[in-house]
């Protein structure tokens, strides 16, 4: 499955140059791990890097000016960084599967004469095979809907005639991705291969009261962001994968005493029913009548299980809810789900719950802080040598952040 190594974000709100792991023609520095979690205070800037993932997603899934305008968003000048008039970069740097050639994609947005915003330009570019050194070729390249785009695995080069597998190439719409149009053709197979990878992008905006929906019934492979559909993923996981289905609820056992059973049941009006059946009650809770914190560690499993899981999932402080006992539990059920198995998500987190950072190891944990000039930087924690030699010595993580030891100095 798919990886990303190394992301940076410019005049994104706060983000005015922030970059996490290793990027295109950098030759110091470490990938992103499978597991990686951004911790800060309140105001750094962890909301805005969680919804600069989203943003590109939203940018492939819609338009960039439909992007910019969504609610809470506001429009492009409320999202580009105060006193900046440049436009608003991406850069996504990852690999295939973990022996493949990295590839880069680059993505600028700018407002047009008419101030509407628009796709100033996008790369994607790989090195050629057996290419150690220099720079990566593009097989995508094009400014306000312009430019080139190369057909096929690889540029072939003959000695003396033109590549036959270069194409110029006009969009007709300049909100668009251009990977959102040549992504389907079958000629461009390693743009249909991040398209896809994009598209598959999963951004939880789940929160609670969603899941107390009662949806139309009907089995559904995937959760949904909002996880108002989780009854309908019950459904399909009893239906499909009993085993796995077992697995889950007994993790949850572990975790809230008392939950020995979880099923669904559908009404006269073919609503679809959650049902917890507490070992100390003879009669079902349904999920109305569920805590939030049960509810929420419910799903985070239930995603987690998903037999065909998305390739990168984000996450924004998960710890809202839940009993603090829980949190570090649930770190190491997401490490054990992006490090254990050869297909595995990778898992990005944002928090402010040291609990949670206990469970963890410094070079997953990057932290965000704000600048004198109110714009965001950012610091993998292992670069702070006397932070990584007491946990070496066996003190945990988020106490060490607690103490301040994690602060700018």
């Amino acid at each position: 499955m798919a990886i990303i190594e190394g992301f940076r974000v410019q005049n994104f709100r706060a983000l005015r140059d922030v970059s996490l792991g290793k990027l295109s023609g950098q030759t110091a520095g470490d990938p992103l791990t499978p597991f990686t979690v951004v911790i800060g205070k309140n105001g750094v800037g962890k909301s805005s890097l969680f919804d600069a993932f989203g943003f590109v997603a939203d940018c492939l899934g819609t338009d960039v000016e439909t992007a910019c305008d969504m609610k809470q968003r506001g429009g492009f000048e409320r999202l580009r960084s105060t006193g900046i008039h440049e436009p608003i970069r991406f850069e996504i740097y990852y690999r295939e599967a973990p022996n493949e050639r990295p590839i880069t994609y680059e993505l600028s947005i700018n407002l047009d004469g008419s101030g509407r915003p628009y796709v100033e330009s996008e790369v994607l570019k790989q090195r050629r095979k057996g290419q150690k050194h220099g720079r990566p070729y593009p097989f995508l390249r094009l400014d306000r809907g312009k430019g080139l785009v190369w057909a096929g695995e690889e540029a072939v080069e003959i000695e003396g005639e033109e590549d036959r597998t270069q194409a110029s190439v006009e969009l007709t719409d300049p909100r668009q991705l251009g990977i959102a149009t040549l992504g389907t053709l079958k000629e461009h197979p390693r743009i249909k291969r991040f398209r896809d990878f994009l598209k598959g992008w999963y951004l939880s905006y789940f929160y609670p009261d969603a899941a107390r929906s009662l949806p139309t019934a009907g089995p559904q492979r995937h959760l949904n962001v909002h996880g108002d559909n989780i009854g309908n993923v019950v459904q399909f996981m009893e239906r499909e994968h009993k085993d796995r289905f077992q697995s889950i609820l007994t993790r949850i056992a572990s975790k809230i005493p008392g939950i020995a059973k979880i099923d669904t049941e559908v009404t006269a009006d073919k609503r679809v029913l959650l049902r917890f059946n507490d070992g100390a009650f003879a009669d079902p809770f349904f999920a109305q009548q569920m805590s939030d914190g049960t509810l929420k560690v419910f799903a985070y499993l239930l995603l987690l299980e998903d037999p065909d899981p998305p390739p990168f999932i984000c996450i924004e402080e998960p710890e809202n809810g839940l009993y603090h006992k829980l949190l570090e539990s649930l770190a190491q059920e997401f490490r054990t789900h992006a490090t254990g198995k050869r297909n595995a998500p990778q898992i990005f987190v944002t928090t402010h719950q040291p609990y949670f950072v206990d469970a963890l190891s410094p070079e997953e944990v990057w932290i965000l802080e704000k600048g004198e000039d109110g714009f965001s930087t950012i610091r993998r924690v292992s670069e702070l040598d006397v932070v990584k030699n007491l946990v070496d010595e066996g003190l945990p993580l988020g106490g060490l952040w607690y103490s301040d030891y994690l602060d700018a100095r």
